[in-house]
């Protein structure tokens, strides 16, 4: 079996919930980002060691948070080594709007997965974007390149739609399936 790491900050709580969501749909690792935007012990260690590393974050001012950023420069270390050369790689994240630069920090984070020399996964699922769509209907904020999901800012992490959640599980089991392919 694969072995998947989800690395994610959260601010709010909003993300680490769609972390663990996407997570249990991989049956992967979670490594939180603090506060002070670093990781906990052994998890550099644990990032080496997966076969698949899922990048989460929320979408701050356009762009993932410093955090996050600050975890993505300290890879760079790995960067050099080449240490995550053609490991397989997937992100999300979660704003308080519906678009908020969602697909910015997608982007940021497929950038970062391609400067490893990593295999980007896609989300793979057709957008809910018809008459009859509801806003809880998995992938009706309509991403394609990774997950993207919405809390608004005065909703609690209880409140988080089913839709993004179980979006996140598919995200999660696509990442592991297609990680267990090209283990193979």
């Amino acid at each position: 079996m694969a072995k998947i790491a989800v690395v994610y900050h959260s601010g709010y709580g909003h993300t680490q919930r769609l972390a663990q969501a996407v997570a249990e749909g991989a049956d992967a690792q979670l490594i939180a980002i603090d506060a002070d935007g670093d990781l906990p012990e052994g998890a550099w260690d644990t990032l080496a060691e997966a076969d698949g590393i899922i990048f989460g974050t929320p979408t701050y001012m356009g762009s993932p948070s410093w955090q996050f950023k600050k975890f993505a420069d300290a890879s760079s270390k790995a960067w050099f080594s080449r240490a995550w050369q053609d490991k397989v790689f997937g992100g999300f994240t979660n704003s308080a709007s519906l678009n908020g630069d969602k697909q910015v920090t997608l982007i940021a984070l497929q950038t970062l997965a391609s400067q490893h020399g990593g295999i980007w996964v896609s989300l793979g699922m057709l957008p809910s974007n018809s008459k009859a769509a509801q806003r809880n209907d998995p992938n009706n904020l309509g991403g394609s390149v990774g997950l993207l999901a919405q809390s608004p800012s005065d909703a609690s992490v209880q409140e988080m739609l089913p839709g993004d959640l179980e979006t996140g599980r598919a995200y999660g089991a696509r990442v592991a399936q297609i990680t267990q392919r090209l283990r193979g």
